[in-house]
Formats: C-alpha cells, structure tokens, sequence
C-alpha cells in the first residue's frame, strides 16, 4: 500500500494546484497542505487557500481529479495567549479541502496551558470530521518525545495522537528502542528524513526547515524507527533540500529521489 505523502517544507513555496499535481505525478496518494506558502524562497507566486475561495475550489478539483487526498493540514501553530478558537476558520478550510488530520505545535511556554488549547484544537477538528496530531522538536515549548507523550495523554482523546519526525525524534535524544515502547494507538503520523547525528548548521530550526537529507543518505537510523512504528500510518516526507534547490533542481527531480529512497527503505522493512 502507498502511504507516501509530500510535506509543505518539503516543496519551498510551490502552489497547491501544482503540488498536487506533483504527488500524483509522483505515484503518491497522499499530500500535506499549509494554507499559505511556507517558506518561499524561489519567487513562485503568494497563494492564501485561506483568503482565496477560487483556489480552494481548484485545489479540491485538483485533488479529486488526481486522486489525491490531504493527509495532513499544517500550520496551526499555538503562540503565548492565543486561543485555538480563533483558528475555527483555519479548521474549517482544512475540512473543506478533505484533510484527515491537522497538525500542532506550540511555542506558548505554558505547558498546561498548551494541553487546554490542545484540546480546544482538538474537538474543533473532530467536529469538522479530523484528528489532530502533536508534533515535538527542539526548541520547542514540547521539545522531545516524553514531554509530547505526557501532554497527549493529558489530552486523554483518542483522536489526539503523536507525530513522529524522525530527525525531531534523533536530534531531541529518543531512540527507536524508546518508540517502540509506546502504545501505537497514541502515534498519528510520521514526517521522514534524514540528518548527520552531529549537527552542521549551528541553528537548529534553520537546518530543519532548509537543509535535510534524502532518506538513506544520513545517520539516522531510519530503517529502525519505521520498524518500531505502525505500518498503516502516512509517512509525510519532510525533506527540504535548498542547496539543491539553489543549484538548480527542480521539485520533481528532488521529491522523485527521496520518494525513490523512502520506498527502497518501506521494501526492505517489508523484508525483514
């Protein structure tokens, strides 16, 4: 079964008409979705599925006409004394497009703060018909996999589970060991890339949404953690790569090698 889909880092700014495309052109089923361009770096042109209604209307063709579906809807980002209600409209959006899930993360420094308004999200999202993941990484106010752990069972929804990225997962101290300790019913989704397990970008986030690895190519052991998680879930590939991108190399070619790397990995776990 494909359960490859596309992140929107992965893309750098590429419009949703022709990302979608993209996946499908890719073989895949399966596509995440911002509703804006985040990051955009080469100039394509500034798209809002949030304030375009045309564009929704023509994403959601685009879907169904390539048979594709959104796995993921990013972006719904908890900032100090936000209220997640206020992002209703953002779910709504997400739900009109057929997204399965939409995905958090949060920045407020208020961990039980955080595990309220998670939940708001959360049965906002189940009302229009989505779960919600919660995504960890460093520099983040859930920073590692024990943290997110404790606020998704403090949430205490089944419709509330984990997103596991594996360079987060590496780079913030947890094994694969350590997942596959977990109940698989409180993990959601997976983003796949790859890393150096010693850092060459100083700053972290830079290195996260800019300069990952295609799958295979780096330290992580990719193949380990995939083992450890459930084999139905959607495997987001989140693989930046803008020195790449800055030498010339278009989305196709550069998404075609780590779907190309991702499915080589998916056979060998089938092997085992």
């Amino acid at each position: 079964m494909e359960r490859l889909s596309i992140e929107p880092l992965s893309v750098m700014g590429l419009p949703p008409v022709e990302y979608v495309g993209l996946a499908a052109d890719l073989g895949l089923r399966y596509v995440a979705l911002a509703l804006s361009a985040l990051p955009n770096p080469y100039g394509y042109p500034s798209y809002s599925l949030r304030d375009d209604a045309a564009l929704r209307r023509e994403t959601v063709a685009a879907l169904r006409d390539r048979g594709v579906t959104v796995s993921l809807g990013d972006g719904f980002v908890l900032q100090p004394g936000m209220n997640m209600r206020d992002l209703a409209g953002d779910v709504a959006i997400m739900a009109e497009l057929g997204a399965q899930r939409v995905n958090t993360v949060t920045f407020d420094p208020d961990l039980n703060r955080s595990v309220d308004q998670f939940g708001v999200l959360a049965e906002l999202a189940a009302e229009a018909g989505m779960e919600t993941s919660l995504e960890f990484a460093p520099g983040l106010t859930i920073a590692d996999l024990p943290t997110a752990l404790d606020a998704v069972r403090a949430v205490g929804r089944p419709d509330f589970r984990l997103l596991i990225d594996t360079m987060h997962l590496v780079r913030s101290g947890s094994s694969p060991a350590e997942v596959a300790a977990i109940d698989p019913d409180l993990i959601g989704y997976i983003q796949l890339s790859d890393a150096p397990l010693v850092p060459t970008i100083p700053n972290y986030m830079e290195e996260a949404c800019f300069e990952r690895m295609v799958p295979g190519t780096g330290d992580l052991p990719l193949l380990d953690i995939l083992d450890a998680l459930p084999r139905q879930l959607v495997i987001g590939l989140e693989v930046p790569l803008r020195s790449r991108a800055d030498a010339g190399v278009g989305p196709h070619e550069r998404l075609g090698a780590c779907v190309d790397a991702a499915r080589k990995l998916l056979a060998q776990l089938d092997v085992q």
